[in-house]
């Protein structure tokens, strides 16, 4: 496998609060790898230099062998933040259009990127309805229908399924599965244990520092325990 993202020895302080402390990571095209860690752990720093919103005080961030921050990088890369980024007052179709256009999609581009989003999220049939009207669940399943407009290379997607139930969020990563095997690499930041088991890789953050990278199986073995919850404590992720 080839590297799709690269993370050097990358710090970035908030005032006086160090939220990465020399972080190291790489990231293989195709696979799923996710960021695992407690609020505050600096999950959603991390990801926004890596799509380039963020500048890192020290250290490099490449993707695809492109240094970031790079705005020709930001067009193939599929960013799903915390915060869903909708116009509420808006149906979908008028929301997806809008993302379309900053993506620079023709509008026959737009018209059939839409058709497909919307079949991967499962929101076709309420395609007209304002967005106000979405319960929380299709607003992340439209959220996430924008971050694949423009059909990216990497795509990048912040707590995804918080605030979703288990039926819905079981779909979602059904849909991510797809993505994946159809050559897209996903990033995915999560607290939720059951949901990092779905990685191929993981890396386990705390107090702003890897404290953990491999595969949610072997850093159960290297631990001697049966839960990737347990594997996470067993490395020091336990509350100071």
């Amino acid at each position: 496998m080839t590297t799709m993202i690269e993370v050097k020895g990358v710090a970035h302080t908030f005032g006086k609060e160090q939220v990465l402390k020399d972080i190291h990571l790489s990231v293989q095209k195709g696979e799923i790898f996710g960021l695992l860690g407690p609020s505050g752990a600096g999950k959603t720093t991390l990801v926004k230099m890596i799509v380039g919103i963020l500048e890192a005080d020290q250290g490099e961030i490449f993707v695809d062998g492109e240094k970031v921050p790079s705005l020709e990088l930001m067009k193939s890369i599929g960013y799903m933040a915390q915060s869903d980024a909708l116009y509420h007052e808006l149906s979908a179709n008028e929301n997806l259009h809008f993302f379309g256009t900053i993506y620079g999609l023709r509008k026959q581009e737009r018209v059939q990127a839409i058709d497909k989003v919307l079949r991967i999220v499962d929101l076709t049939e309420h395609v007209n309805k304002e967005v106000q009207k979405y319960s929380g669940g299709m607003k992340r399943r439209l959220s996430l229908a924008a971050s694949l407009m423009h059909d990216p290379k990497l795509l990048i997607l912040d707590e995804p399924t918080v605030g979703i139930d288990p039926v819905l969020r079981q779909s979602i990563w059904d849909e991510l599965y797809k993505l994946k095997n159809a050559g897209m690499t996903i990033v995915v930041t999560t607290h939720v244990m059951d949901e990092a088991e779905k990685c191929d890789r993981l890396a386990m953050l705390r107090d702003g520092y890897v404290i953990a990278c491999d595969t949610p199986e072997k850093l159960k073995v290297s631990q001697g325990v049966s839960t990737i919850e347990k594997a996470f404590l067993a490395y020091g992720g336990r509350e100071q």
